[in-house]
C-alpha cells in the first residue's frame, strides 16, 4: 500500500484561506473604480481623519484614497500586512472590507493609470512618521 502524501498548505495560505471565510452581508467593500484594475487583490488601510493630510504628500504615489468626515482608507494591494505591524490607530482591513461604515466613502483621489494601489511600505513609513510611531518589523529579515 502505497499512501498518498497530504498536501502541505503553509501558514500563509491558511491565513488568506481562513480571512476568505468572512460571513456575507458584514461590511462594506471598498470599490475599485471603472477602468482600474487589481492583479494582486485589494486591502485597505484606514486611519483617523486628521491623520490623512499628514500622511498624502509624503507618498511617493498615492492611489484610491476614500475618506468621510472621521477616517481616510488607502487601498493596498492584498496581503500588505505580511511581516507588517501597521502603527496604531490605523486599522488594516483584508479585502478593502470595512464594517464600521453605513455606506461607501467618497473617493477623494484616483491615481492615473489603471492600479489602484499605495505602495505599502511607504504608505507604512508616513503613518509611522504621521503618528510619532517608530517603525516596528514584525519579523525579521533574512539573507
Amino acid at each position: 500500500m502505497n499512501p498518498r502524501p497530504g498536501r502541505v498548505l503553509s501558514l500563509d495560505t491558511l491565513t488568506r484561506l481562513q480571512r476568505g471565510l468572512r460571513p456575507p452581508g458584514q461590511g462594506l467593500r471598498l470599490p475599485v473604480p471603472d477602468g482600474m484594475t487589481a492583479p494582486l487583490g485589494c486591502d485597505a488601510v484606514a486611519v483617523p481623519a486628521r491623520f490623512g493630510p499628514l500622511v498624502m504628500p509624503r507618498l511617493p504615489r498615492v492611489g484610491c484614497v476614500y475618506a468621510d468626515e472621521t477616517t481616510w482608507w488607502w487601498l493596498v494591494p492584498s496581503d500588505s500586512d505580511h511581516a507588517l505591524e501597521w502603527p496604531a490607530p490605523a486599522r488594516y482591513a483584508t479585502g478593502a472590507v470595512v464594517t464600521d461604515i453605513a455606506r461607501v466613502p467618497d473617493l477623494i483621489h484616483r491615481p492615473d493609470g489603471t492600479l489602484p494601489y499605495s505602495p505599502p511600505i511607504p504608505l507604512y513609513l508616513a503613518l509611522c512618521r504621521a503618528t510619532g510611531t517608530a517603525p516596528a518589523w514584525s519579523r525579521p529579515v533574512s539573507a
